[in-house]
């Protein structure tokens, strides 16, 4: 049974579309990478699975139910800008957050639910600042905070938004091993995603989406060249590694536009 399963999902905001007739089915175990240009529908197509936002047509199934009876399999990591970071809350309380849908909004934490608190934070190298505000923390380190609150869930499904923006070369290379260790521990995760050049390297499968579906699939199948500028059009240079696949000399997705649908 695909962990993910999408059938022709619309969304449109204001009769405009900006995901259209999309199909996607990912199998469980595998950390994917949802590329495209900006306007793409990269953040819609998460926003839609998870319910935050109403699709005009279209059905989405978890582990091949409706995502309300799956709730507690997913675990979600926001885009950093969509955060209120002004909020008076701890670092701690924020990890807590994510042991809420297996405890409910009646019972209090205790101590079964801080002892995995702070062991998440040990693993994203954040337990020493447990008891800090969340807006006193660099950009890297709230994500590496969001991070421990998903796993803190214990989830089955990981879908994480740009978790790489803003973050420095340490921090990314954290996320990355740290994504990597969930897959191995059979998690599916589904990364927003912009730099292509590390697609090959982080991630070995991906949805390649530009108001459609382009392709999806195993990165060694479809990251190719011929999906890329189908993706993100006009003419673009490429230099080839050894493999035959894309090099480093990829479209960037800031200077591409965005392929339109009636």
């Amino acid at each position: 049974m695909d962990a993910i399963e999408v059938t022709d999902l619309t969304v449109a905001y204001q009769d405009r579309p900006v995901l259209w007739d999309v199909d996607l089915n990912v199998p469980p175990g595998n950390l994917m990478a949802i590329i495209g240009p900006n306007g793409a529908g990269k953040t819609t197509l998460i926003k839609s699975i998870l319910g935050l936002v109403r699709p005009a047509a279209g059905q989405v199934l978890i582990y091949g139910k409706p995502y309300t009876q799956q709730r507690r399999l997913v675990g979600y990591v926001p885009q950093r800008g969509s955060v209120d970071w002004d909020f008076p809350t701890s670092v701690l309380d924020v990890v807590l957050m994510g042991r809420y849908g297996a405890l409910g909004w009646i019972r209090r934490p205790g101590r079964q639910e801080f002892t995995l608190a702070m062991e998440a934070l040990d693993k994203v190298g954040m337990q020493s600042f447990a008891n800090r505000q969340i807006g006193q923390l660099s950009g890297g380190q709230q994500q590496r905070v969001f991070l421990a609150r998903a796993l803190v869930q214990d989830a089955q499904i990981y879908f994480m938004d740009e978790p790489f923006q803003g973050v420095d070369a340490t921090t990314e290379r954290a996320i990355v091993s740290l994504l990597q260790e969930l897959r191995k521990a059979g998690k599916t995760v589904v990364v927003v995603h912009h730099d292509l050049q590390t697609v090959q390297e982080y991630f070995d499968w991906v949805t390649m989406l530009n108001v459609r579906r382009v392709a999806s699939g195993p990165v060694a199948e479809v990251f190719s060249e011929h999906n890329l500028r189908l993706t993100y059009g006009g003419r673009v240079a490429f230099l080839r590694t050894n493999g035959g696949q894309p090099g480093s000399d990829l479209p960037h997705p800031e200077s591409t536009s965005k392929i339109t649908y009636p």
